[in-house]
């Protein structure tokens, strides 16, 4: 293979997380401020506090008992937040510093389904799956009131206004709505009117009205003077929050005459506005229903003058009140992710498409949201044009979608296209000019589609609706699903890879085939032509990569890594590397030219379907079935250059301590030594200690003045060096000193002192007992010696 000279010696070794997209809401209950600044919103075990203004996550609430949380509030003057959890506990939390201030029992049998504040921030109503509602005082601290008698789970709890009533409302299984006095701790009424599940408790500024709403498709105004219905209003669907509206004029939503308005939300997924005295409908959102945009709750902060709206799809929507403008959009949870590109001419924005027919956009660095409403069923794939403002998008429901972002962010559909006969699960656009785009389909054929003139001027409005593609080319490729489809970078050829196992190769824009490409055991899930070389990668459900050459479709190399199959692959540094993702939750990086996997990243818990490079080739981006994005960084060069830094330092901290110790300034050079947490550097520094003429004072000097860290890290060392009988005198001068000079509480006091004596009393005896034997034959030569001198000899000498 080829390499340009450009990408040799630039070879990625490392990526990191740089920013993860997480799931923050999966249902239930979502509550804003009165400020409108902070979202409360329930995600398994936490709650999630996410900033308004920038959409990021501020504190992420978990009782210690780490089970699910079944119900929250927000006390109405901001201060106290209550979780319940499913363990019967519940919490009260300082949520600003994100510590518990009070944790108490239930006392409830079953756990708690809702739980409401009332005005004063005072007293807490918990309902719970058990029949019972309890009332509970947050300042003093004990339980005021537990009341018996509604069936079923109690799914709603509401407090009167006014706190001078002292009522408390609540709705059970059984459709009927209790009020009950606090004052006499008793029931007053029981409400009978609605024949389903009552969903939400509205009650008028005066406090003599309330609003119930309903599945049975009906709301219903309540005199609470005497305790009956006045007016009901068939609003034909289900609805989930019903919200009574401040006595004001609101020409946009068709509040013109006084009186009490209410708005709706429900199954069919657009917010309505009502007059209750008429019971007409004054105005309806302009928003066409799709799947997973019924609405499951909503919320109104007043004082903020917000409406906050959760759809089935887990969106947070929130709307100014008095228009309906929206003004921001969250995605709490995006459960599978399918594909996920970068967006943008400087990859500003990046596209998530997961288990929906809604498309998410984010700004990467506001992290704000939009999501793309136009698909009928599960988007499964997606790609960027060349320019970065136009990508295409592909679904189950068997069309391909074209879309255009502007400079300010919004991004619109401009163009669709049907003709599959199947789902569409793959598309690619072309690379050298935005002239047309691919799809692949379960229907085992490819489209071509140009894109039409009008869309690439730059003036055209998306007034009309989005233009209508026709299919310039359709070829039925393979005998089973088309699984990836890729244009080579000079759109003359198209690469598909199916499910059959093969590869093919075909050139455009007629789609004649050139070749095969087979081998792999299994379905292949991605092709990919190089940006350099004339060489095709393919990744496999038998879990390898291969390379194959274009001229002649043989296999040039394969990657066998992955334990199962590796469902994408990308080329980077130049096309001399490799970055693949898998089924098992990793995504690994590869060197092409000696086959090695230089890194395995591993920051999944499943699938990654999504895998995507950024222009610059500094970032890498993929989404898994663990409903998480990721944002890798490239960190070579930093890494290599901290490396760098790192050597040069040791190079002139190891110039210093030679210095140090041809000026015999032992003390500095042992701190050194030890700073340097190297134990062969220590031990020549106390080697040339004893090389001294005074070695036994300088050691004792030098190893005294030391402080009790580094003598702790001098231990740790002798404990090394004693395992070794050449380096096992240096640590037994250095334990001798430390004897005599240190008391034995104070030795004690060392870190991991116990473990260190159990390390060095058995190699000590051992050289002790090695001496021993040394001393002994000494002694035996020195008798030997003794014996052999010969008194003759001394006589001879004496008398020549």
């Amino acid at each position: 293979m080829a390499e340009t000279a450009a990408g040799v010696g630039r070879f990625k070794a490392n990526y990191v997380v740089e920013r993860k997209i997480e799931p923050f809401y999966k249902g239930g209950k979502a509550q804003l401020d009165q400020t409108g600044q902070h979202l409360f919103c329930v995600c398994g075990t936490r709650v999630n506090i996410l900033e308004v203004a920038s959409g990021a996550v501020l504190q992420s609430l978990e009782q210690e008992d780490q089970e699910d949380i079944t119900a929250f509030d927000l006390s109405p003057d901001d201060e106290v937040l209550v979780t319940a959890s499913r363990a019967l506990l519940l919490a009260q939390w300082a949520w600003r510093e994100g510590s518990v201030t009070r944790l108490w029992k239930a006392i409830h049998t079953a756990p708690v389904a809702t739980m409401t504040f009332d005005p004063t921030s005072t007293l807490l109503a918990t309902g719970g799956c058990d029949g019972a509602v309890r009332v509970w005082d947050i300042v003093r601290h004990y339980g005021t009131h537990h009341f018996r008698g509604s069936p079923g789970v109690v799914h709603l709890v509401a407090f009167h206004p006014d706190p001078t009533c002292l009522l408390l409302f609540s709705a059970a299984a059984d459709a009927a709505i209790r009020v009950w006095s606090l004052q006499d701790r008793s029931c007053l009424a029981v409400l009978t009117a609605h024949y389903s599940a009552v969903t939400s408790l509205a009650f008028s500024a005066d406090g003599h009205t309330m609003l119930s709403s309903g599945r049975d498709k009906i709301c219903i105004i309540w005199d609470l003077q005497s305790h009956q219905a006045t007016r009901t209003v068939p609003v034909f669907e289900s609805v989930e929050s019903a919200v009574l509206l401040p006595e004001e004029p609101a020409s946009e939503l068709g509040v013109k005459s006084p009186g009490l308005h209410f708005l709706t939300a429900g199954n069919q997924g657009t917010l309505r506005v009502w007059e209750a005295a008429s019971g007409q409908c004054v105005y309806t959102q302009a928003q066409p229903p799709g799947p997973g945009r019924e609405l499951t709750h909503c919320t109104l902060a007043r004082t903020a003058g917000l409406l906050l709206t959760a759809t089935a799809d887990h969106n947070l929507l929130l709307y100014e009140a008095h228009s309906l403008q929206l003004q921001k959009q969250f995605a709490g949870y995006s459960e599978e992710v399918l594909d996920v590109r970068f967006l943008g001419p400087e990859d500003s924005h990046i596209i998530v498409a997961s288990n929906s027919p809604c498309l998410k956009v984010f700004e990467l660095q506001t992290s704000a949201c939009q999501i793309l409403h136009g698909h009928t069923d599960i988007v499964l794939a997606l790609d960027v044009f060349r320019k970065g403002w136009l990508f295409a998008s592909c679904a189950k429901d068997q069309s391909v979608r074209i879309w255009r972002m502007n400079k300010a962010g919004q991004v619109v559909c401009v163009a669709q296209g049907s003709g599959h006969t199947h789902s569409v699960g793959t598309v690619c656009c072309s690379r050298l000019k935005e002239s047309f785009l691919v799809t692949g389909s379960q229907d085992c054929t490819v489209k071509l589609w140009p894109l039409p003139k009008a869309l690439l001027s730059k003036n055209t409005a998306p007034d009309g609706g989005p233009v209508l593609l026709q299919a310039q080319t359709t070829q039925r490729c393979h005998d089973k699903d088309i699984n990836s489809v890729a244009v080579a970078p000079n759109d003359k050829l198209l690469a598909t890879g199916s499910q059959d196992r093969t590869a093919k190769l075909w050139a455009l824009p007629r789609c004649q085939l050139l070749g095969v490409f087979s081998g792999h055991r299994r379905g292949l899930w991605c092709v990919q032509f190089s940006t350099m070389d004339q060489v095709l990668a393919t990744a496999s459900a038998d879990g390898t990569i291969k390379l194959w050459a274009l001229q002649d479709f043989s296999c040039l190399k394969t990657f066998e890594g992955h334990d199962a199959s590796v469902l994408k692959v990308a080329f980077v540094s130049r096309g001399t590397q490799l970055l693949s993702s898998g089924s098992d939750g990793l995504v690994k990086l590869w060197t092409i030219k000696n086959n090695e996997c230089v890194r395995t990243l591993d920051a999944h818990d499943d699938k990654v379907w999504g895998l995507h490079c950024s222009r610059l080739d500094d970032r890498a981006l993929t989404g898994a079935s663990d409903s998480r994005v990721i944002l890798w960084k490239d960190v070579t060069e930093a890494e290599q250059a901290e490396e760098q830094a790192r050597q040069e330092e040791q190079v002139v901290r190891q110039q210093e301590l030679d210095n140090l110790l041809h000026e015999k300034r032992y003390l500095r050079a042992l701190g050194l030594a030890i700073s340097l947490d190297r134990p062969h550097t220590v031990l020549t520094v106390i080697q040339a200690i004893r090389r001294d003429p005074e070695a036994c004072e300088k050691l004792e000097a030098t190893v005294l003045r030391l402080r009790r860290d580094q003598k702790e890290a001098l231990l740790r060392f002798c404990v090394t060096w004693n395992t070794n009988s050449r380096n096992c005198h240096e640590a037994q001068a250095v334990l001798g000193v430390l004897l005599r000079h240190e008391a034995p509480e104070e030795l004690l006091a060392y870190g991991g002192v116990r473990a260190a004596l159990e390390a060095l009393l058995p190699y000590t005896e051992r050289h002790f007992q090695r001496l021993s034997r040394t001393l002994q034959a000494a002694t035996f030569l020195d008798f030997l010696w003794h014996n052999m001198k010969l008194p003759v000899l001394s006589h001879t000498l004496g008398n020549p």
